[in-house]
């Protein structure tokens, strides 16, 4: 007689990796309405925010007409994440040019988060006392 044997659930370590971007990222728009296209180009971009090893709770963006002459569009960004949440603004006259900018700023400012806290759980030396270190033992 065989045994059969049951597969267990592979647990994902990134939950976030196969997860609909609509599901986290929240868009809304202050003096200005989002239109279909615009909803669909924030989701595109924004969606490469959820590739981090880092488990996002929630992405909110939201675009803002401000009455001024000088950028008059606000991308505004907030990441739920464990820990402090990262925050960011960007300001330029086009309402595409503001999101992309925007989705940058969060980008780089979650590839900071991960690498700092890889960085402490391997302990490595911040800085360039470890490089110094790696260029003295070879």
């Amino acid at each position: 007689m065989k045994s059969s044997n049951s597969e267990k659930p592979v647990s994902n370590p990134n939950p976030n990796l196969h997860v609909d971007p609509s599901e986290k990222i929240l868009i809304s728009g202050i003096h200005l309405d989002i239109t279909p296209a615009l909803r669909e180009s924030v989701l595109k971009k924004a969606a490469r925010l959820l590739r981090h090893q880092i488990k996002l709770v929630r992405v909110r963006i939201s675009l803002e007409r401000v009455n001024t002459d000088l950028n008059p569009f606000v991308a505004k960004g907030h990441i739920e994440i464990g820990g402090p949440d990262l925050v960011a603004s960007v300001a330029s006259d086009d309402g595409y040019k503001s999101i992309d900018l925007l989705v940058d700023r969060l980008d780089r400012m979650l590839r900071e988060r991960t690498r700092a806290s890889t960085d402490r759980r391997n302990n490595r030396p911040e800085g360039t006392e470890f490089r110094d270190h790696l260029a003295q033992a070879s």
